[in-house]
């Protein structure tokens, strides 16, 4: 540290109670999407058996750090959500205190402070800050391995890169791009003076070797010894074969990877006003460097640049050509890198850079509650909150007026209905689940009305009601074709095709949820008699057996 830095447990208690006290009305929401749908139960699973691998959920095969914090904090104080959000609070805390350490290390204390400050007011990682998942973690472990390799301690960048690598698996990419990096500066001299980086101690290949390129190495082992012990426990390594077949053997087409590409690049430099910032600091080296006393006002070094540059190319090719969901989240390690750069440059060339960073962290607080025109998901932003809050009301109201109906519904509402401890009902609904609420799956689900009298409908993908472009066909195709693109059905129009009427519906800011009740009508029964459903649901059906999922490509 510099003598002049705040002492490190002063910064975090700092920022914890800052974070804390901005998350205070989200506390106490229930398990939201991935949450509820892997990471939640996962945690339980090892909390209530001891197991690394879980039973109750498919395993994805994701390391088990940031469930054994969640898993021990439930533990010590109890199973809550709000005990579960604190705890990835505390690390959203130490997180943003790594990138204060790093821009303090890249730049000086002034940059720090901003760039901290803009990245936990940014919606992605904002909103990620008290969410159940993985991306967060490694993000800030890999912000403290890069300021270790930037301090020069070998020993600390294996540690911090190793706990990343087991806090989730894509955090390999960091430590495995630097070192890359290195061999290539090893095998070209030139390029390693030019940038003035090396000193004369590490030019010898075997000591840069031992001191550069080895701690960068090392995250591979407990990661290896992770996917052994998986395949030892599941019979597979990378996941369940579906897992690996919709993020990895389904995404390697030419096409999709330049589409993907482009997605990343955008997330990287223009996703929920991240381009304000971008277009500020490309403006703004236009501009001659602002002299203090007659000296230029510092920039990053180069070396460090590149540094960053290596790994924020290695995320966002990786990320294009891996990964069936392209989710902003997984580029949460690189972000703040360009935050950096972007108040760096801002600082160095403009003299009231103070001012364009509070417009900047503004545009990000105003992306809390602004959805934009374009598609996005709602874990971005507190998009996420109306979510939660649909469900609880629309989840309430089916336990309160059809508490032993068989309920047709897609995932993740089907975990919800199922599991009460996720927080949305008080006791399990026999659910009948269909993939999602497009026009092809509701048909496919009429064809098996007598095995539901309820359906609960919801959003299941953000559709903004004006776009920034106009629909466009090819982009629409493009989007179905390789990234699961469709458009859930509206409520009054699912009712019309499944034979109901909506008895219950609610919206908030373009998110919406029905619930729809199953028209009586008589059916033949075994003995020749007239029945209702209702009546038929209650015999034990000797041929027909309500199936797991109701979808024209499940069967």
């Amino acid at each position: 540290m510099r003598p002049s830095s705040p002492h490190p447990a002063v910064l975090f208690a700092v920022i914890f109670v800052a974070v804390f006290l901005l998350h205070v009305p989200l506390l106490q929401l229930p398990y939201f999407w991935d949450e509820a749908g892997y990471y939640v139960p996962a945690a339980r699973d090892l909390l209530l058996t001891g197991t690394l691998i879980p039973h109750t959920t498919v395993s994805n095969a994701h390391p088990p750090l940031v469930l054994a914090w969640i898993a021990l904090w439930w533990k010590c104080v109890g199973y809550a959500p709000v005990v579960t959000r604190s705890a990835l609070l505390m690390v959203a805390a130490f997180s943003l205190l790594g990138v204060f350490r790093l821009a303090e290390r890249a730049a000086n204390t002034q940059v720090a402070i901003a760039s901290a400050l803009c990245t936990a007011l940014y919606p992605v990682f904002f909103a990620q800050s008290s969410l159940a998942q993985v991306d967060l973690a490694a993000a800030g472990l890999t912000f403290w391995g890069l300021c270790a390799s930037l301090e020069d301690r070998p020993f600390a960048v294996a540690i911090w890169f190793s706990l990343a690598t087991v806090a989730k698996e894509t955090a390999i990419l960091a430590p495995i791009a630097l070192a890359g990096w290195e061999v290539l500066l090893l095998v070209a001299p030139k390029w390693d003076a030019l940038l003035g980086r090396c000193a004369a101690a590490d030019r010898e290949p075997g000591a840069r070797f031992t001191r550069r390129i080895l701690p960068l190495i090392a995250p591979l082992f407990p990661l290896t010894l992770w996917y052994a012990y998986h395949y030892a426990r599941t019979g597979y390594v990378f996941g369940n074969p579906e897992f690996f077949r919709y993020n990895v053997a389904a995404t390697l087409s030419p096409l999709r990877f330049l589409l993907a590409l482009a997605l990343r690049i955008w997330q990287v430099f223009g996703y929920l006003h991240l381009w304000l910032l971008t277009l500020g600091m490309l403006l703004a080296m236009r501009l001659a460097p602002v002299k203090d006393s007659g000296t230029e006002r510092a920039r990053i070094s180069i070396p460090v640049q590149m540094i960053f540059l290596v790994v924020v190319a290695a995320y966002v090719v990786a990320m294009a050509l891996i990964g069936g969901a392209v989710l902003a989240r997984y580029m949460l390690p690189v972000v703040p890198l360009v935050i950096i750069v972007g108040v760096s440059t801002l600082r160095r060339r403009l003299r009231y850079w103070v001012a364009a960073v509070v417009v900047v962290a503004v545009a990000f607080v105003t992306a809390w509650f602004w959805n934009p025109p374009y598609g996005f998901s709602p874990e971005d932003n507190l998009a996420y909150r109306d979510y939660i809050l649909l469900h609880q009301d629309g989840e309430r109201f089916l336990e309160a007026r059809y508490p032993m109906a068989h309920v047709l519904t897609a995932w993740p509402a089907s975990d919800e209905l199922t599991r009460p401890w996720l927080g949305y009902i008080t006791r399990p609904v026999q659910v009948v689940r269909s993939e999602d609420f497009s026009l092809e799956e509701v048909l496919s689900a009429a064809e098996f009305r007598s095995h539901f009298q309820v359906a609960l409908l919801f959003s299941t993908k953000y559709d903004p009601p004006r776009p920034l472009l106009e629909r466009s066909k090819v982009w629409e195709d493009l989007k179905r074709r390789f990234f699961g693109f469709h458009r859930d059905l509206p409520p009054a129009a699912a009712a019309r095709i499944l034979g109901g009427r909506v008895v219950f519906s609610e919206e908030r800011k373009g998110q919406w949820i029905a619930v729809i009740e199953m028209e009586e009508s008589e059916i033949l029964n075994a003995d020749g008699e007239l029945d209702t459903i209702r009546d038929f649901l209650r015999q034990p059906p000797p041929l027909y057996g309500a199936p797991a999922v109701i979808s024209g490509r499940a069967r």
